[in-house]
């Protein structure tokens, strides 16, 4: 065993993980990209170790007692990945959101413990200033990383109000914290000392918490999209001060994918990534809009749908996050299997922000068996909306609200929309007539061509399958 070798395997390690953020980025491919990814973290972890064996023994295995850094780290890979298993056999597809977030959180919390313990570690003198650098930009990235990860949490938890927190002058607060970080690791590179370590620890957990309290409901799965980009530099950095090459490809990976990522979904929703960081729109439910009197709306029985969806020669189903929170996609998909087998002709339009993070309702779908190539994004089902007989609406809201287009006082103006309305008929299944997730009133409930279906998801799409 050699370090070419672990570094060889480093190497092979960054492949896998390129291959599998190749193959997440179709559903068609997702289960390989999948493989990849765990095969790779495979070797990073066998290889670390045996790095650390060849590191702390002189490239010999020890015979002179235990080696206590290879046991406190398998202790610590045993207990972790215990952990890990737990929660993920645990987890509800509704709390993938907010376990996401959390483990965000673990990364940014590594990255400051792995720069705090840098700064206590002997430097070389020619690369001492460098060195201080990176361990601070990690403890910084890592810092915000970790608190704003757990105010997402939180958040998408409901254990926590969505609404944006809007201190006075909240946008100077968030610059005077980024002047003070770039003051204090100018001063540490060029004279260190801990009490500096500790100020920009504490700014930057601080400016973690405003950063995402600033940002609404509405915005959060691009939050939390821009936490998983955080996480990635964060591992990066921490890479750099550990001098780590795999962390550092790996880092890299996530931190511009996920970067990549924020800026499509800030697209799609016709925001600038700078205000989403900077401050967003939405609220716990309440409604954050000028609340108008669009009419009556007009309700609807199971079996008159099932009517519907008989004689219908299309069909687009639109789910979002009321479809997690029922748990419908199974009965979505049997629903879809039916209407398929009697000749109806059946998709599903995917808004890009649809649910509470990217491609929840992709995961969902995959999950309950539909097949791929009736899952369409938006931009590639808005066009016929027009030639479509019956729509359904599976917990969506805001994501089909045509306000977006209509009212340029509405928050979420100028936010592209699934075009439902323009369909022949609009069933939405909701529990309620309350707004959606970022608070905003949708006149498409209204709307003459809408029938609105109340319930639970579940049940109602149960109920029709029956009828049918």
């Amino acid at each position: 065993m050699s370090i070419t070798l672990v570094t060889g395997s480093y190497i092979f390690a960054g492949l896998c993980f390129i291959l599998a953020l190749a193959g997440l980025s179709k559903h068609e491919t997702a289960k390989r990209g999948n493989i990849f990814g765990m095969v790779g973290m495979g070797f990073a972890l066998v290889f670390t170790i045996l790095g650390t064996v060849l590191a702390t023994t002189g490239a010999t295995p020890t015979t002179g007692g235990p080696n206590w850094a290879i046991a406190a780290i398998l202790i610590a890979m045993v207990i972790g990945a215990g952990v890990g298993v737990t929660m993920a056999v645990r987890v509800e597809m509704t709390g993938m959101p907010q376990l996401i977030a959390l483990l965000h959180s673990f990364v940014g919390l590594t990255a400051v413990l792995v720069g705090w313990n840098a700064y206590f570690e002997p430097m070389a003198t020619d690369s001492a200033g460098l060195h201080r650098g990176e361990l601070f930009v990690g403890v910084f990235i890592g810092a915000v990383t970790f608190t704003g990860s757990i105010i997402a949490y939180l958040k998408l938890s409901a254990k926590m109000k969505s609404k944006p927190l809007m201190l006075p002058h909240h946008n100077a607060i968030n610059l005077g914290a980024v002047v003070v970080i770039i003051g204090l690791t100018v001063w540490f590179v060029i004279d260190p000392h801990l009490w500096q370590l500790i100020v920009m620890t504490a700014v930057s957990l601080a400016l973690g918490v405003h950063l995402v309290t600033s940002i609404g409901g509405g915005d959060m799965p691009v939050v939390v999209s821009m936490l998983n980009s955080y996480s990635g530099w964060a591992a990066a950095a921490a890479g750099f001060t550990l001098n780590n090459d795999l962390l550092i490809i790996t880092g890299a990976l996530v931190g511009s994918s996920g970067a990549y990522l924020s800026y499509i979904m800030c697209k799609a929703m016709n925001r600038s990534f700078i205000s989403v960081i900077a401050g967003g729109f939405g609220s716990d439910g309440q409604v954050t809009g000028e609340e108008k009197d669009y009419g009556e709306h007009h309700e609807t029985t199971a079996p008159e749908v099932a009517a519907m969806l008989k004689s219908a020669g299309s069909v687009i189903i639109t789910p979002g996050y009321g479809m997690a929170v029922a748990q419908a996609q199974a009965a979505v998909a049997d629903l879809t299997a039916k209407l398929r087998a009697t000749g109806v002709t059946v998709r599903f339009g995917i808004h890009p922000v649809a649910g509470r993070l990217p491609g929840h309702m992709n995961v969902l779908l995959a999950e309950a068996k539909v097949p791929y190539d009736i899952v369409l994004e938006m931009d590639e089902i808005n066009d016929d909306f027009p030639n479509t007989d019956v729509v359904l609406v599976i917990g969506a809201n805001d994501t089909v609200n045509p306000a977006a287009q209509d009212d340029p006082t509405s928050p979420i103006a100028g936010m592209p929309v699934l075009e439902v309305w323009k369909a022949g008929t609009v069933v939405v299944f909701k529990r309620s007539m309350n707004t959606g997730y970022a608070g905003v009133q949708n006149p498409l409930f209204f709307k003459d061509n809408t029938l609105m279906l109340f319930g639970d998801a579940k049940e109602r799409v149960e109920d029709i399958i029956k009828a049918l």
